[in-house]
């Protein structure tokens, strides 16, 4: 463990309800912070505004609560800091870091998919089309998952400088959650293997921006038969608050933890007194995919 009192955090995206996956990856990251006595944060990662769907916010919110997941401290909406990426990303780029970019997609689509560092050398001024990059190393990042194991991945030959800041202004994901995650003091993160692809770009920023890098997580993702994460873009069922004792109970068989029969019908909070301290994530598979339709019914 950390030398630092753990702190874990869930952060959904407000482009639609909490849906079975996304309860899987709260609940899991939830019972990793409580069996080690951390706190446990939520975040709103609301930066792509168009895809943000009214309300959604609000009902994720009371979605939690509704399953007795309940977080310490206020919860932080990365639209609020707006201030702070632009600020960390002008010094990355004074410090030649990163730079502005005009590159189209259908060139970068020319090249494979990876950028080949056409605007590094040209040093472009701030443009309101421009986008912002990060340079990479032609070397191997690699990390050492919880469930996962040894991933690594060389940022050069297999994405290349990366954006940070896209042509719209829209400050990035891989960005944003590293800046927030350092603010927050955020030690151990637990969350859906669809991101174990991205971790080395998010372990290259925390080396430019000198930080410790926190501890992963990676649970399998919920796959439909037809070879489809459950999403929100897809608009995959919501999960209902009136039937939340046996879909927690589905929940924490699905995460392979074995809770007792009795607690079957259990309320939430019993549900939760019992898997906190019982929390075993080894159980869970090694394996990045688990078909929805291989997990116990409700």
């Amino acid at each position: 463990m950390h030398a630092k009192p753990y702190v874990g955090r869930f952060a959904p995206t407000p482009s639609g309800h909490l849906h079975f996956g996304s309860l899987l990856a709260a609940l899991a990251s939830y019972l990793d912070a409580r069996h080690h006595t951390g706190r446990w944060l939520v975040r709103i990662e609301d930066l792509d505004q168009p895809r943000n769907m009214p309300g959604a916010t609000d009902h994720i919110l009371s979605t939690l609560e509704n399953y007795g997941l309940g977080w310490d401290g206020n919860v932080l909406q990365q639209s609020q800091n707006l201030d702070r990426y632009s600020h960390i990303l002008h010094s990355l780029i004074k410090r030649g870091e990163a730079y502005y970019c005009d590159c189209s997609r259908k060139l970068i689509m020319e090249h494979g998919g990876v950028y080949p560092g056409f605007c590094r050398t040209r040093d472009l001024p701030a443009g309101s089309n421009h986008a912002i990059r990060v340079q990479v190393p032609d070397q191997q990042i690699r990390l050492s998952d919880r469930l996962q194991g040894i991933f690594s991945q060389n940022l050069a030959s297999e994405v290349g400088d990366f954006v940070v800041r896209r042509r719209d202004g829209i400050v990035a994901y891989q960005f944003a959650v590293v800046v927030d995650d350092i603010d927050q003091g955020i030690t151990d993160i637990v969350r859906g293997a669809d991101l174990l692809d991205s971790t080395p770009r998010q372990l290259w920023l925390y080396h430019l921006l000198e930080a410790t890098p926190p501890r992963y997580l990676h649970i399998p993702l919920i796959m439909r038969r037809q070879g489809e994460k459950l999403s929100k873009r897809l608009a995959s069922e919501p999960i209902e608050t009136g039937h939340a004792p046996a879909t927690l109970f589905r929940a924490l068989t699905a995460l392979g933890q074995q809770p007792p029969h009795a607690l079957r019908n259990a309320p939430v909070s019993e549900q939760l007194a019992w898997a906190a301290p019982n929390w075993q994530p080894q159980r869970l598979p090694a394996i990045q995919q688990m078909l929805e339709d291989s997990l116990p019914p409700t």
